[in-house]
């Protein structure tokens, strides 16, 4: 009996793949979905044999609509009473923002497969994954001045940094909710595919990952690709990079990378990202590096 309610999980040939699972409801968001959502990236991350992530949405219509604004949604910011003056105390939290974090935090590459409608939460959600495909019927919408409120789950830092700030900024003014063309046009998405088509393409592209690369270089590279260029002046990615090849290229995976090649034969990487990240990671939590 599966340990969620909300989402469904499957492990598949080193894959895993999300699915919220609300379809009588759109999958529209609740707390608990953020919950289970939460344990499954701290169970998948654990997990050596998964070696890439797909998210995607029960059903043919949505793929998250937004918050479930509904009493059986419960806990959401709009129905909340509690009064906090101190904005520094836990309860402010934004629970979008504490989900996009896990995501961020990800040592797996994460692909959105938007099968359909994806607005609030269900579009700020997708920011932090890596690779964003969207079916011909998916629908995006950052909708939050129109709800009186402001973007959420760390949008306002992940979304212009994926289509540039005039883009965010139109979107976010507006609050319209733009078909998949548009967001492709936005460079919202890598691509836009026939519904019947999607995961097929999600699945290869996961594929193509788990079988032939490093699963440690690719931890690696995810954590250095998010972080470093935020970063003052390109000596803060030259003091990582140089510190990564240097541990990475006297480690067996980059032997048997060497030596796969050379043999014209699939690599068998032994690397674990459970065992063997560089002893540096994760270096934003070092003081030389902050």
């Amino acid at each position: 009996m599966s340990k969620y309610t909300q989402i469904m999980v499957d492990k598949a040939d080193g894959i895993a793949t999300i699915t919220l699972n609300r379809p009588e409801k759109m999958n529209a968001y609740t707390r608990i979905m953020g919950q289970e959502i939460m344990a499954a990236m701290d169970d998948i991350d654990a997990d050596d044999s998964v070696r890439a992530v797909i998210f995607t949405g029960a059903g043919e219509r949505a793929f998250c609509a937004g918050a479930d604004l509904t009493p059986e949604g419960g806990g959401h910011v709009f129905s909340d009473p509690t009064q906090v003056d101190d904005l520094s105390d836990e309860r402010v939290r934004d629970g979008g923002g504490r989900l996009t974090l896990r995501l961020f935090d990800s040592k797996k590459p994460l692909i959105s497969a938007c099968n359909g409608v994806a607005v609030g939460v269900g579009a700020t959600m997708q920011l932090a994954m890596d690779i964003r495909l969207a079916s011909e019927t998916a629908r995006y919408g950052f909708v939050f001045a129109r709800r009186g409120i402001v973007p959420e789950a760390c949008s306002s830092w992940f979304l212009p940094k994926l289509v540039g700030v005039s883009q965010a900024l139109e979107w976010c003014y507006s609050g319209r909710v733009f078909d998949a063309r548009e967001a492709l046009a936005g460079r919202l998405v890598r691509s836009v595919h026939p519904q019947g088509e999607l995961m097929d393409v999600a699945r290869a592209l996961a594929r193509e990952i788990a079988d032939n690369t490093s699963a440690v270089s690719v931890a690696m590279t995810r954590a250095m690709m998010w972080r470093l260029p935020s970063g003052d002046h390109p000596m803060d990615a030259h003091r990582v990079d140089s510190r990564a090849i240097y541990r990475l290229s006297r480690g067996a995976d980059a032997r048997e990378g060497i030596a796969s090649f050379l043999e014209k034969r699939a690599p068998q990487y032994p690397g674990k990202v459970s065992e063997d990240m560089p002893d540096f990671y994760p270096w934003w939590d070092e003081p030389e590096y902050r």
